[in-house]
């Protein structure tokens, strides 16, 4: 029988452990997907996109050469511009017939070649107004140059238009052979009273 006096001796319960609150779980990814962890691995480059790179960087590195060397040549080699000589044979005085205007030296020389019953000259085929190339109109009897209107008598007078002065002359002489000389590096201008020179006049 328990002595109801005496001090129960019965141990008390344990006290209970502090609850720690659940972390709050994350959200699941939308559309269900899962993140992955690390990005996807670049595919090796095919047998056939490196022959490619290195056809294109081949090409590149020609054409630079390429243009390296033409740089070169053309700075060994500068242009040289190859001008008609300025002294020239026309025929014989006999080749021109009296009254008439021979133009066929004027794309090659520049000169006409004009023969009158006093004799022959041959006019500069250059316009005095702008530098341009004047025509022979055989059935107005005028020199006409073609770019701002200019008319030039058979002698090279002008007499229309905006040029300001005749036609030049150049020398013209007989060679050894009997045959006309024709020096482009002398002229003769009108207005300085140079066609009375008898290089400016060859006399028939």
């Amino acid at each position: 029988m328990t002595d109801a006096s005496q001090p129960s001796t019965q141990a008390a319960p344990p006290a209970a452990a502090p609850t720690v609150p659940a972390a709050p779980a994350k959200p699941a990814p939308a559309g269900g997907a899962r993140p992955s962890s690390a990005a996807a691995p670049t595919p090796p480059m095919s047998r056939r996109g490196f022959l490619s790179v290195i056809g294109v960087a081949w090409t590149t590195f020609a054409a630079a050469c390429g243009a390296g060397a033409i740089a070169t040549a053309r700075f060994l080699f500068p242009n040289v511009l190859f001008e008609p000589p300025q002294a020239f044979k026309a025929g014989f005085p006999s080749d021109f017939l009296v009254g008439t205007v021979d133009d066929r030296f004027k794309e090659a020389f520049g000169v006409f070649v004009v023969r009158t019953e006093e004799g022959i000259y041959a006019l500069k085929a250059v316009c005095t107004h702008l530098g341009c190339t004047p025509n022979w109109l055989e059935a107005e009897n005028k020199f006409k140059c073609p770019c701002h209107g200019s008319g030039f008598y058979r002698t090279g007078i002008n007499y229309e238009g905006p040029a300001p002065r005749p036609l030049e002359r150049y020398r013209i002489v007989l060679a050894e052979d009997g045959q006309i000389l024709i020096d482009k590096t002398k002229s003769f201008a009108y207005e300085k009273g140079e066609w009375t020179s008898p290089e400016a006049f060859l006399k028939a």
